[in-house]
């Protein structure tokens, strides 16, 4: 199966941000994730959606942060930018009249809602100011525009 990285991803933009005294451009932010700046434009819609970013379009414009890094937790990111499904696994095609399904079902789905559950609360205990914490305890300004030295 594959990863959904869409939260990861958006986490990596969002820090970038966090630390960038310019606006970020679609073009700038889709050469940093591989990715096409039509693929960013769309993701960070639902965030500006959501009133985590702002954009200003025409020259010297882009994508800048509009709400409180303390006030925005993963799960809101997730949320935003439409992530999946938490967890995937169950039966595609459930036969009601089969026992065995029903109780393998039974056991599967009570046990995937508890860890989701977890999951949940974990990712909106984490705020990005959190992560930014993180970020600059590893890594300090270059000066001049440089990029970041980290350890």
């Amino acid at each position: 199966m594959r990863t959904d990285s869409r939260l990861s991803r958006t986490l990596h933009v969002l820090l970038h941000m966090a630390r960038s005294d310019a606006p970020m451009t679609s073009e700038a932010i889709g050469r940093m994730l591989g990715t096409n700046p039509v693929v960013v434009r769309r993701t960070m819609a639902g965030l500006r959606k959501a009133g985590y970013v702002r954009s200003e379009k025409g020259h010297g414009g882009g994508w800048t942060l509009a709400a409180n890094l303390e006030d925005v937790s993963l799960l809101d990111v997730h949320r935003a930018v439409g992530g999946p499904r938490l967890f995937a696994i169950g039966s595609d095609r459930p036969d009601p009249a089969c026992a065995v399904e029903r109780v393998v079902n039974e056991a599967v789905e009570g046990t995937l809602r508890e860890a989701e559950a977890l999951l949940v609360a974990r990712l909106a205990s984490v705020s990005l100011a959190e992560l930014a914490r993180g970020f600059d305890a590893r890594c300090r300004p270059a000066g001049s525009g440089a990029a970041a030295v980290c350890e």
